[in-house]
């Protein structure tokens, strides 16, 4: 079978159809992956997915913040505390990739997302038409797979928005305010979407993402799930599937009882696949694997082992990738702790064992 692009390969695989090999699709990190990277010999110049020889993925994030002004409160060696455009006030480490540390938001109940809503409009000049114009020419040409990432739901409201303990407290004490919010992010994401395809940007598929759980479990039940959220996961599926292009999903976490609702709606991908919070790529695919494509599912906790990565390579790869549906990678990204030989390493065996 003749070589492939990145593109070729990827469309493949969302069709469940063999390609040349399994594409690999992975990110580091935080920035001490890279500076790890630069420090064994990548070009600082250089972009890591043509270092590493990696599949091309390209995300467009569409901005549907109410853009406030950023602003620095505090700087210490080993720390900063700033605010964000979401109006969230973060702490933020010098030295480690770690998650930022959530302060304070400037949303803390229903009549501050009300004062806050009238921020969040879809604008033509959100999107920068001037750089896309470049990228998108680049991306074509180069065959990466481009695909734009919609920003609403349960992660995006807690982690940029409100906070993670108002965030459940509403879910069940006011469904009504979640589902104002979830309807008007998705609306002024979709908004944005359009005037990027109506300007002839065409998309490989539509991403978003929306963390549901966490290790052994999900952060609300499927009867909220149900009954709060998916209606606006179906939406996006649905204007996905309504431009002839696939809807893919990264949802960290534990998120197995939601598998058959997201597979039922026809969602079309699912990531991280995290195997440390308890999710189990073989049985998703012996389970799902006809409808999903699955990417991800290998733990990143053994990447720095690479007798224990040739051993699950060697036994699990040639399960996912039957009938195609698979993107090899991390089950959620590559740490600071896999140097950039050991990245090379298992890039190889990768394409090596999952040659079609």
């Amino acid at each position: 079978m003749k070589t492939m692009s990145s593109r070729e390969r990827i469309l493949r695989m969302f069709e469940h159809r063999e390609a040349d090999r399994v594409p690999i699709v992975d990110r580091p990190w935080g920035g001490d992956t890279i500076a790890r990277w630069h420090r064994e010999g990548m070009p600082e110049n250089v972009d890591y997915q043509d270092y590493f020889e990696l599949d091309k993925m390209r995300v467009l994030y569409l901005d549907i913040s109410p853009r406030f002004p950023e602003e620095t409160i505090e700087e210490t060696p080993e720390y900063i505390i700033h605010t964000t455009v979401w109006g969230e006030t973060r702490k933020t480490l010098r030295s480690s990739s770690t998650t930022p540390q959530s302060l304070d938001f400037a949303i803390k109940t229903p009549d501050d997302w009300r004062r806050v809503k009238a921020r969040i409009t879809p604008s033509r000049d959100r999107i920068h038409w001037r750089s896309l114009k470049t990228d998108y020419a680049k991306w074509r040409h180069e065959g990466a797979f481009f695909m734009p990432s919609l920003f609403f739901g349960f992660d995006v409201t807690h982690s940029y928005m409100v906070g993670f303990e108002t965030m459940l407290i509403a879910l069940i004490e006011d469904p009504e305010w979640c589902r104002e919010m979830f309807a008007h992010q998705l609306e002024v994401s979709l908004a944005q979407a359009d005037m990027l395809w109506n300007e002839g940007y065409v998309f490989d598929a539509m991403r978003w993402p929306d963390d549901m759980g966490y290790k052994n479990n999900q952060f609300f039940s499927l009867d909220t799930y149900r009954e709060v959220l998916k209606p606006f996961h179906q939406k996006a599926i649905d204007w996905a599937h309504a431009k002839g292009i696939p809807a893919y999903l990264h949802s960290c976490g534990n998120i197995r009882p939601f598998i058959p609702e997201l597979a039922g709606m026809g969602l079309d991908g699912l990531n991280p696949l995290e195997v440390k919070a308890g999710m189990d790529s073989l049985e998703i695919k012996e389970k799902f694997g006809d409808r999903l494509l699955l990417h991800g599912g290998i733990n990143t906790l053994l990447w720095e082992d690479l007798d224990a990565m040739e051993e699950v390579i060697r036994q699990q790869l040639p399960l996912l990738m039957k009938n195609g549906g698979y993107l090899f990678g991390t089950d959620h990204s590559i740490p600071s702790s896999v140097s950039a030989a050991e990245l090379k390493h298992i890039i190889a065996l990768v394409k090596e064992i999952g040659s079609y």
